[in-house]
């Protein structure tokens, strides 16, 4: 069954360890990130450089704000911090979820787009990453494959895949569901792609499979898809 779309709202373009000196830790990250830049890596295995140390210092902030920190940032001057956990087991990816999403912070992993719900929240909570680092295995998951989200609270919710499709950026839209959790994420497409920055993009839509138990009187819900 589909559901009626938002034409509104267009979208726009392992465990973790505990660090006990999370100062260093970030200050000796940052200085590397610089030094990856001035010592003129290639442009492809600079940025492939970046988003793995990126990740190392934004899962540190990550431990930090699930022990009660507000808005851990990763990195002195960073004007992000992390929001969820992102895990597929079966892949054997674990990526730390960063707050306002833009090109920039996509450089250092996958991005919460601001004004949607948190993952985990009711309604549709919208991720994007690059295809080309850390939204790489959108590729090899399929209708009815299974990811993990983690929330701040350290809450795992489990999410089945339901729907996948591939759009135009102009034609994005969230379906108008507001009853269950909803992930959408959201990359670059063809995964292959030589020029960066083209028109299309890879959508995947999944919904918490652990479905609340409705109230008396209710009927079930019934999961979204992404058709019109």
């Amino acid at each position: 069954m589909s559901l009626p779309m938002e034409r509104g709202s267009a979208v726009r373009s392992a465990s973790l360890t505990r660090s006990t000196s999370v100062l260093p830790v970030t200050l000796i990250g940052g200085v590397v990130l610089v030094a990856l830049g001035a010592w003129g890596l290639g442009q492809s295995a600079y940025i492939h450089a970046k988003a793995v140390l990126a990740q190392v210092l934004i899962k540190s902030a990550w431990v930090r704000a699930q022990e009660g920190a507000v808005a851990p940032r990763p990195w002195p001057w960073a004007d992000t911090h992390p929001v969820a956990r992102l895990m597929v087991p079966a892949l054997n990816i674990d990526l730390a979820v960063l707050a306002n999403a833009s090109g920039r912070t996509m450089a250092f992993g996958p991005t919460h787009m601001d004004r949607t719900p948190l993952p985990g929240e009711r309604g549709v909570s919208v991720l994007v990453g690059h295809r080309d680092t850390h939204f790489t295995f959108l590729k090899d998951m399929a209708r009815g494959d299974t990811f993990d989200i983690e929330t701040k609270q350290g809450d795992i919710r489990h999410f089945r895949i339901v729907d996948s499709r591939i759009t135009h950026k102009d034609e994005l839209r969230t379906p108008a569901v507001k009853d269950l959790p909803y992930v959408m994420l959201i990359t670059c497409y063809p995964f292959d792609a030589i020029v960066p920055g083209g028109p299309l993009r890879y959508v995947v839509l999944a919904v918490e499979t652990a479905t609340p138990r409705p109230k008396p009187g209710s009927r079930p819900s019934t999961p979204a898809s992404l058709s019109p």
